[in-house]
């Protein structure tokens, strides 16, 4: 029985590499009718990455967005502007949460977003790098601390959106080094200073799949 539920829930993983933001949208919102048209459907983990874009989310204002002249996307997501680009690992579960999975109850969605968040953090741990997930002890009263921090920097952005209960959207995590990311924004609320990025913590160049073969594991083990 154990062998059986487990051969249900298994995710199908695909990669996308890198895929234009907006038709990357059209195909969650494929997969989202797939997974909820389907009985027991194991859902998607996608991979991917995307050319320069700021997306906005439904609680974004509008001095978010003050020196940014590449496209703009408007979602569905919660959050505020956030940035995606090549120097990123992106990640969208397009997943049931309707049943309960795991350590999680039926539609749980911030037990969902605490699972993505924490996947992200063992994935860290892995290179020596100490991150937590949300928390209200070390940002400023009012803005969105939904993501992956190391001490006082994002390292990751988090926002989902549901629909019939499959969610999509997920995770943009900073791999890569760049210099011009977040500029001309503010990212979540805050200054784009407060981004940081795993190449530049850890001084040395990242090895893109090892990380996101670690961070598949961790994925697939809690969501």
């Amino acid at each position: 029985m154990v062998l059986v539920k487990a051969l249900i829930f298994k995710m199908i993983f695909e990669d996308w590499g890198l895929i234009d933001y907006e038709a990357a949208l059209q195909k969650q919102l494929e997969y989202v009718e797939i997974v909820s048209s389907t009985e027991n459907h194991s859902g998607f983990l996608i991979f991917c990455t995307h050319p320069a874009v700021v997306t906005i989310g439904r609680q974004t204002e509008p001095h978010d967005l003050f020196a940014w002249y590449g496209p703009v996307v408007e979602v569905s997501r919660g959050g505020r502007a956030t940035y995606h680009g090549p120097s990123q690992i992106v990640v969208y579960p397009i997943i049931n949460i309707k049943q309960p999975r795991k350590n999680r109850g039926p539609q749980e969605v911030r037990g969902f977003l605490r699972a993505l968040e924490n996947s992200i953090v063992q994935t860290l741990k892995t290179y020596l790098v100490t991150a937590h997930g949300k928390t209200s002890e070390k940002i400023e009263s009012g803005l969105e601390d939904t993501g992956v921090w190391v001490d006082d920097k994002k390292i990751a952005s988090c926002g989902i959106a549901v629909k019939k209960w499959i969610t999509f959207h997920g995770a943009a995590i900073n791999i890569n080094d760049d210099p011009t990311a977040f500029a001309g924004i503010n990212p979540c609320g805050y200054k784009s200073e407060i981004m940081t990025n795993l190449e530049k913590i850890l001084n040395t160049k990242i090895i893109t799949s090892d990380f996101k073969s670690e961070l598949r594991k961790n994925l697939e083990i809690n969501l």
